[in-house]
């Protein structure tokens, strides 16, 4: 049985959304970050980064987000969660995988802490707003590509839909949130209705009214 060691809105939230997608057997270990118990000895030792989540399968630990939720799509392939090998827009899943979470996401944690980006505190501030415009292009840039599509990528649901859902859940607070954008709102509303995605919004207090 898998078990992924989570805090509700945290970068777990994207394995939990393919946790609930594929239907298996899993356990969900909290820990705790009020009390700061990711660096605690216990935890560790099994992800000596100090950061959520982790996933353990079969004895092994992995952690980052991205790579544990391209293991549990690699290991449940009948899901489709990633395009097979030799399909066309394989090149293109991982692009925009690899943009998720290099690129909105690395924008995102500093946005939400400037402190550990600079010792001037007087700078916080001016870091949060140059954060929310580069924040602002990104989103933007994912609005004009969702255009006409359902999907991220391809034509059925992928790791990519579950990542980016994750981040604009992440979102919701800055002054034009996802919602604000066409493209985004119509995607999230979709999104929403999905069973996997209710399942993780009642167990971590996702307001998913928001996008519908």
């Amino acid at each position: 049985m898998y078990n992924l060691y989570y805090y509700p809105h945290n970068a777990s939230m994207a394995p939990h959304f393919i946790l609930n997608e594929l239907g298996v057997d899993f356990k969900l270990t909290l820990v705790d970050r009020k009390t700061h118990a990711q660096k605690s000895a216990e935890y560790l030792a099994i992800n000596p980064a100090g950061r959520i989540p982790t996933l353990v399968d079969d004895g092994q630990a992995i952690f980052e987000s991205a790579a544990i939720c391209l293991h549990l799509a690699e290991q449940h392939p009948n899901a489709q969660l990633v395009p097979a090998m030799g399909e066309s827009i394989r090149p293109q899943f991982f692009q925009w995988l690899m943009y998720l979470t290099n690129t909105l996401q690395a924008e995102l944690m500093i946005y939400f802490y400037p402190q550990n980006h600079t010792t001037n505190a007087d700078q916080h501030s001016n870091i949060i707003s140059v954060q929310v415009q580069r924040i602002g292009d990104i989103l933007a840039l994912l609005d004009n590509e969702l255009k006409n599509k359902n999907y991220l990528v391809g034509e059925q649901l992928t790791v990519c839909d579950y990542y980016l859902l994750m981040l604009l859940v992440w979102c919701d607070d800055l002054e034009k949130p996802p919602t604000g954008y066409d493209n985004l709102a119509i995607y999230l509303k979709n999104l929403a209705k999905r069973p996997a995605v209710k399942k993780v919004a009642e167990k971590e207090n996702i307001d998913l009214t928001l996008y519908l």
